[in-house]
């Protein structure tokens, strides 16, 4: 059973019981006010019956066994209805009550059961008032077609149910296509994301070393570089899966290490350590490697310096160099780097990144990122 079908059968059985109760007291009322003096204490004797019961039978529906009494639902309305021999309630046309009382068990009956059960409790209840009212045989044909219209009314309750349950049905169907749809987007989203964060990671590390080798900005027997390409090697081997080892990571130590793989000189002002959640300590160290990077390949200087200022809830950080500098609205865009590898990845961990520069006025790469929990 679907989840929305599962609700409305709750609400159908509590609703049902609500009906039943609260039309108790105004029928038990029209009973006892149209018997006659010398059928009084019958009659309060059979009003009670049913008294009690409506209220047992309610107190069922509410925690969920109606169907399961169903059959001695009708097995008592059955005997109410019988006692019209008892009462004398023909001779006192007394009957409306039990009329009534039938009626509320056949309408609310089709709001908890099967359409078998509903069907054959409003039958049997009805058709077994009908017949104890014949058989005294004091009763009119206006009083046993006002009886006959009891199955009728099941009917229309029982269709109007079907429609509420189908309509149920395809509000859990919509639900459950909306949400498969959900999650086949979040699903390319983070594929998307991944490629994307790769396609970076390889643009900063292998690319870029074996760029500026074959475009002669570094000499391919220049010390430093086999240790940056063992570096450039394990960043990306691990880039798909460190992340899901450790929640939280120190900024500081990344961009420490982060350090060694630039060949520049560079300055660091900020705290001892600063613990962030994986993926913003992440993106920022290697957005902060990246624009290192670029002042290696693109600043003709040798020194640079960052300064991170800040806490865990919402922090700066700042990479500047005093190098050629370059006009960053004129600045082509299949530059990968300051489009994926810098801006990319502040958008991605819901950051920003503004450069400043001009030429021949150094460049200043400013990184801003505000936790959602602050």
């Amino acid at each position: 059973m679907t989840q929305a079908a599962a609700l409305l059968r709750r609400f159908g059985r509590r609703y049902a019981a609500v009906v039943r109760l609260a039309t108790a007291a105004p029928i038990c009322a029209i009973a006892l006010f149209r018997a006659a003096p010398e059928n009084l204490p019958a009659t309060v004797a059979v009003v009670a019956v049913a008294a009690v019961w409506t209220c047992a039978y309610a107190g069922w529906l509410t925690w969920g066994r109606g169907e399961a009494l169903v059959a001695l639902d009708v097995a008592v309305l059955l005997g109410l209805s019988a006692s019209v021999w008892w009462t004398d309630a023909i001779a006192d046309t007394n009957t409306g009550w039990l009329r009534l009382l039938v009626l509320f068990m056949c309408v609310t009956c089709q709001w908890h059961t099967t359409a078998p059960v509903g069907v054959a409790a409003a039958l049997l209840t009805s058709g077994g008032l009908v017949a104890a009212v014949a058989v005294t045989g004091a009763a009119d044909g206006d009083l046993i077609m006002g009886l006959l219209w009891t199955p009728a009314a099941a009917a229309l309750s029982r269709l109007a149910w079907t429609l509420v349950r189908r309509s149920a049905r395809r509000a859990d169907l919509a639900v459950a296509e909306a949400a498969r749809v959900r999650g086949a987007s979040l699903v390319a989203a983070a594929v998307r994301a991944e490629e994307r964060e790769f396609a970076a990671s390889l643009h900063d590390t292998a690319a870029t070393t074996l760029l500026m080798v074959g475009v002669g900005q570094v000499r391919s027997d220049a010390p430093w570089l086999p240790a940056q390409a063992r570096r450039d090697l394990e960043r990306l081997r691990s880039s798909h899966g460190e992340g899901a080892a450790a929640s939280r990571a120190d900024l500081v130590t990344m961009l420490r290490a982060g350090l060694d793989a630039v060949p520049l000189t560079v300055e660091f002002d900020g705290p001892g350590e600063l613990p962030l959640p994986y993926e913003a300590a992440r993106a920022l160290a290697d957005a902060a490697g990246e624009a290192l990077t670029n002042v290696r390949r693109h600043a003709g200087v040798t020194r640079a310096t960052i300064r991170l200022t800040g806490d865990a809830r919402e922090l700066r950080l700042d990479i500047a160099d005093q190098g050629a500098g370059f006009d960053p609205d004129a600045l082509p865009a299949t530059r990968y780097g300051l489009r994926e590898s810098v801006r990319g990845r502040l958008a991605r961990i819901g950051g920003t990144a503004t450069i400043t520069s001009a030429p021949g006025e150094g460049t200043l790469v400013r990184l801003e990122w505000r936790s959602d929990d602050g």
